[in-house]
């Protein structure tokens, strides 16, 4: 029973300190202080080790020996390519839940983006994990929601810290969704891959201005 408790207070912990990264309150590159962050959730150092050793699991800390950890920080090529590759599976993803879903799981899905759309205080409702689950095809599945689902999400909360970008992705869901409910597995898939390329886009240009500003910011301390 203590191991079970340590083990659901281990991701507890871990669920806080991924939002937050989500929420950029510990910034891309930024450093990951156990201490701190143990007396900011009021437990000990052990359940916060853990929950960190999580978050290098799922490639999110990178931790280099005798260094303190760190945020992960991709370059804007390594990005490109998970984001390429995002837009590939996904688009796959798209079409078999269009082809495979019943009138009533589209309905609920539907209904499900209406209400978070309307209760902006309420969980957030991921329509790519929801896809992906109801796409039939376990690798897929894994893939979304398991192996690269924390970093999408990570790098996926960056891209709507564009100005109107977030909007945007609403609008573009909803297409989607209309066009499953059409049962236009073509239109579906066009519209989830042009939907991710304006992501890649938009996260590019932010990491792309993050990077000038940082060298603006070295050659001014160099200067000085």
């Amino acid at each position: 029973m203590a191991e079970k408790q340590q083990r659901t207070l281990v991701d507890q912990v871990f669920k806080k300190i991924f939002d937050l990264l989500v929420r950029g309150e510990i910034p891309l590159g930024g450093v990951v202080n156990e201490a701190a962050l143990a007396e900011r959730f009021q437990v000990s150092r052990g359940p916060v080790r853990e929950a960190v050793k999580q978050l290098q699991g799922r490639a999110l800390v990178v931790k280099e020996p005798y260094l303190k950890a760190r945020v992960v920080d991709l370059s804007v090529e390594d990005m490109i390519e998970i984001f390429q590759l995002r837009e590939a599976v996904e688009g796959m993803s798209v079409r078999l839940a269009t082809q495979t879903m019943s009138d009533s799981d589209l309905d609920r899905l539907l209904a499900d983006f209406s209400d978070a759309l309307e209760n902006k205080d309420g969980p957030v409702l991921d329509v790519h994990v929801r896809i992906a689950e109801a796409s039939g095809n376990s690798r897929i599945r894994s893939l979304l929601c398991d192996e690269l689902y924390y970093l999408l999400r990570l790098y996926r909360a960056r891209s709507g810290d564009v100005p109107g970008r977030r909007q945007n992705a609403f609008s573009e869901h909803w297409q989607i969704l209309r066009a499953m409910k059409a049962r236009d597995a073509d239109l579906a898939e066009s519209l989830m891959r042009a939907h991710i390329a304006r992501a890649t886009s938009a996260l590019h240009d932010l990491l792309e201005s993050k990077d000038e500003d940082g060298a603006d910011q070295s050659e001014k301390r160099n200067a000085g």
